[in-house]
């Protein structure tokens, strides 16, 4: 196997295959091992998970325990200052593209509230509509709307208005622009074009969004909420694709007298159709929205790339690859009972269950989510949106 470093972003090779990993597209199997090593973070073990529960008192998620959520940056040393009686606030964000969210949006945010509820700690959420104007053919009108839209899914989850705001960068970038002058004057054009891959014919708003995306992690960009303090720490909870944005935000903290945000890191949520790139919002046909119908749900499930065998007889022989079956990698993620997965798990490895069982199960599982978060979204209004990402003053 050969590695190569582009764009500061890992390329591996292995034989004819490479995997590619930046913050706009993920093509290959990734080994999350490797990418571990190259982006120079640390892997949640088994330690760190014991820890977790013990200073909580609560049990860690599942998607911690399957390994889904799999890699930090200075998880411990936030631990630390928890364990110490001292506040910290979360952050993370979403890039309104379309109408609708899909799965794989929903794993972060998911997350993201199971922290919330753990810690009992404010959330701050960005909408990054300026981001999608700048990458996509989106008119700007579209971005807003999205992010309003988009922003009913998210309270539709069960955050607690009390605690969270969600923001628009197309109407908040003012308050945080202090903190985005000084990231931007801190951080080089040639770091930049390193770090993201950006060239001369991209626009000049590319060049600067990743300042605006590093912002929320300084605690005095949000004067509402947190006074001029910069002594509050940030826990970002991100898929490993985002990590570039904040490897660029701790290098810079220190310069300017803040604090280094920690994250914790997800594995993709893969698209229907193999393992080889993850969900896409701009792709009906690579995700399942959470507009989708049982009959939509279940034709892309029955689609969807599978390991299984050939024939029902290969199939019964062999058994089913589980480390490129879509299907099964969806169970992981919302099958929510340890004992049925696993038993899934032994028995469609083994052959004694064909894909079309398993597809049976994922279709079930998703309808019944999808039907329950329309039913939340449908109660979500426009007050209750304008609740939530007006300025004011969290509980904390």
């Amino acid at each position: 196997m050969t590695e190569k470093e582009s764009n500061n972003n890992l390329i591996i090779e292995e034989e004819e295959e490479k995997a590619i990993v930046d913050p706009w597209k993920v093509v290959g199997i990734v080994n999350y091992d490797k990418l571990i090593q190259d982006f120079g973070s640390s892997a949640i073990d088994q330690p760190l998970i014991d820890r977790f529960q013990k200073i909580t008192g609560k049990p860690a998620h599942p998607w911690i325990r399957r390994g889904l959520f799999f890699s930090h940056r200075d998880l411990n040393e936030l631990l630390d200052k928890y364990e110490q009686g001292k506040p910290f606030f979360l952050y993370t964000g979403r890039g309104p593209s379309s109408d609708a969210l899909h799965f794989g949006h929903l794993v972060p945010f998911a997350f993201t509230k199971y922290l919330q509820d753990v810690f009992n700690v404010p959330l701050v959420i960005q909408m990054t509509d300026d981001e999608k104007f700048l990458w996509k053919d989106n008119s700007m009108e579209d971005c807003a709307r999205f992010t309003k839209e988009n922003a009913k899914d998210i309270i539709a989850l069960g955050f607690d208005v009390n605690k969270t705001f969600i923001f628009s960068n197309l109407e908040y970038v003012g308050t945080m622009y202090p903190n985005i002058l000084r990231i931007q004057k801190a951080v080089t054009a040639n770091q930049v074009m390193g770090i993201f891959g950006f060239g001369g014919s991209d626009n000049i708003g590319k060049y600067s969004f990743p300042a605006i995306q590093a912002a929320p992690s300084f605690s005095n960009s949000f004067p509402h909420i947190f006074g001029n303090r910069v002594d509050i720490p940030c826990l970002i909870p991100c898929a490993i694709d985002q990590d570039p944005y904040f490897r660029m935000t701790r290098d810079v903290a220190p310069r300017l007298g803040y604090l280094k945000p920690a994250l914790v890191h997800s594995k993709f949520f893969p698209a229907l159709q193999g393992f080889q790139t993850k969900m896409s919002a701009s792709s009906q046909d690579s995700a399942i929205f959470l507009t989708d119908s049982r009959k939509i749900i279940s034709g892309k499930i029955n689609k969807a790339f599978s390991g299984g065998k050939d024939t029902a007889e290969e199939h019964r022989k062999y058994g089913a690859n589980l480390e490129v079956d879509v299907p099964f990698r969806y169970l992981t993620f919302f099958l929510e009972d340890d004992e049925k997965l696993a038993s899934i798990a032994e028995k469609y490895s083994k052959g004694q269950m064909l894909s079309g069982e398993v597809k049976k199960i994922l279709t079930d599982i998703l309808v019944d989510r999808v039907q329950n978060h329309q039913e939340a979204r449908a109660a979500v209004t426009d007050e209750i949106v304008e609740a939530f990402m007006t300025p004011r003053k969290l509980v904390f």
